[in-house]
């Protein structure tokens, strides 16, 4: 059942361009309020512009973010003060391996552009055992819930657009997003099945503004049991 007429959808969509913002940037404080005071090195995957690694460095000793868009980490070094603990390179999320283990990583809306089950087990190798893994993703809407989630973030939406940009010039309106996106392919039920599998125990919870959170801590002694 389709809940928006075709003109509905570009009325919605014309208010949502002129009113931009972040859904992303929405969980920063999120993810902030989920980590120690102080810790040693931290992983930003799909670090885009570097909002989010830059705030990691307000606590870490070093953080490394990495993206594909030689462009975006472009941006986030011309961004970032000299003076941060901040490294940023273009890399695959699958393959990059400098600095590891990280006692924080963390991946915002880049979980659905990769393999799910080899990306999942990759930042699992990748983390220190006792550090803590934060992933803001999203996936396909396949129940009553999810859709009803779904269905109240719409005026949520609209609100937070229009409130965050009121009394703002065109030019100083926030950036939506600063990177190429692709709708999710995986069903949330089947991303919750696989991530139990691979991090046993983490906790997952759906979302306003399309996303779900997963906070995961590696215990001492864990040993990876996944398979490829």
């Amino acid at each position: 059942m389709r809940l928006f007429t075709p003109h509905a959808l570009a009325v919605l969509q014309r208010f949502n361009d002129a009113h931009p913002w972040s859904h992303n940037a929405h969980y920063h404080p999120w993810l902030m309020r989920r980590l120690p005071r102080r810790f040693d090195r931290a992983l930003d995957v799909g670090c885009g512009a570097g909002d989010l690694a830059r705030l990691l460095a307000t606590r870490a000793t070093q953080v490394h973010g990495i993206d594909s868009d030689e462009r975006i980490i472009g941006e986030a070094r011309e961004s970032t003060d000299p003076g941060l603990p901040v490294a940023f390179a273009v890399a695959d999320a699958l393959s990059y391996d400098e600095g590891a283990p990280y006692d924080v990583i963390t991946c915002v809306a880049v979980l659905h552009h990769l393999p799910l089950t080899e990306a999942l087990t990759r930042l699992r190798q990748q983390l220190a055992p006792g550090g803590t893994l934060l992933i803001v993703g999203v996936a396909q809407e396949d129940t009553g819930v999810q859709r009803l989630l779904g269905l109240v973030s719409v005026p949520l939406n609209l609100i937070n657009g229009w409130v965050r940009n009121r009394g703002r010039r065109v030019a100083e309106r926030p950036v939506a997003m600063t990177a190429v996106t692709r709708p999710p392919d995986v069903p949330y039920t089947e991303l919750v099945r696989e991530v139990r599998r691979v991090l046993p125990g983490a906790r997952l919870r759906r979302r306003l503004f399309w996303r779900y959170t997963l906070v995961w801590k590696k215990m001492r002694g864990d040993v990876d049991p996944v398979r490829l």
